[in-house]
Parts: C-alpha cells; sequence; structure tokens
C-alpha cells in the first residue's frame, strides 16, 4: 500500500493528475491503519520464531524499523492530510522528497523480511526442529 501510494503521488506530481493524488491520499491513509495491525502481529510470530544467535541482529532491525515505520508513516499522512486540506490538486517537493525516504525504508524492510525466511528460514520446520533440539 505504501508504495502503490508513492507511486501514485510521484506519477501524480510529475503529471499534475489530481485523481492519482487523491488515489495517493487513501492508500497512505489505509496503509498507516493497516501498519499497527502489521507490526503487531509480527511481533507475535517473532516472539513465536525462536531466533538463532545469527538471525537475532537482523531481527531486532527488523523489528525497530517496523516500529519506526509506524510513527513515520502517521506523521507523513498527517502531513499529507494538511496538504491535501490545503490543495488537493498538488504536492510540495519537500514530501515527494520524503516519499523518496519512505521508500527507501520500506524497501529495506522488505530485504530484512525475506532474509530472515528465505536465509535463516525462521518459521521453516527444518530450522525449527533444530532449534528446540539444540542444534541452533
Amino acid at each position: 500500500m505504501v508504495l502503490f501510494a508513492i507511486v501514485c503521488d510521484a506519477i501524480g506530481f510529475f503529471t499534475k493528475n489530481p485523481r492519482l493524488l487523491e488515489v495517493g491520499w487513501w492508500n497512505i491513509f489505509a496503509a498507516t491503519t493497516w501498519i499497527f495491525v502489521a507490526v503487531i502481529f509480527g511481533q507475535i510470530e517473532a516472539g513465536l520464531a525462536l531466533p538463532y544467535s545469527a538471525a537475532v541482529g537482523d531481527l531486532n532491525l527488523h523489528t525497530l524499523i517496523g516500529w519506526s515505520l509506524s510513527g513515520i508513516l502517521s506523521v507523513i499522512t498527517g502531513w499529507r492530510y494538511i496538504i491535501r486540506l490545503r490543495s488537493k490538486d498538488s504536492l510540495p517537493v519537500a514530501y515527494v522528497g520524503f516519499n523518496g525516504v519512505l521508500l527507501a525504508l520500506v524497501l529495506f524492510q522488505i530485504y530484512l523480511g525475506d532474509k530472515l525466511v528465505w536465509v535463516y528460514g525462521l518459521h521453516s520446520e527444518p530450522v525449527v526442529e533444530a532449534t528446540r533440539g539444540g542444534v541452533l
């Protein structure tokens, strides 16, 4: 949702299309609501993961960025709401630039999540069995 909102805002900014800016607004609003649900379920899942020592650093960073994204996204959504109240037809350059930073954070968060599953194998049956058996 965040990625789609950023894409809609960027295209709407460059093409001056207010409909895309409206789509971007509603997507960032929905993403802000749902990121809290995702982070809470992520915390529950991380608690069940039984991480081994090699994965702990990336898991902690993934958790920290997840909670940080919740706050950052809330601030950006508030900023976007004020922008929307003032002018539905345009976005300031600073907002579009900050969306680039948000994009980088979200992509890094996706990378860490994929790494936890595909490299460290968290939640895969062989890794869970090895961790329970004391091998890892």
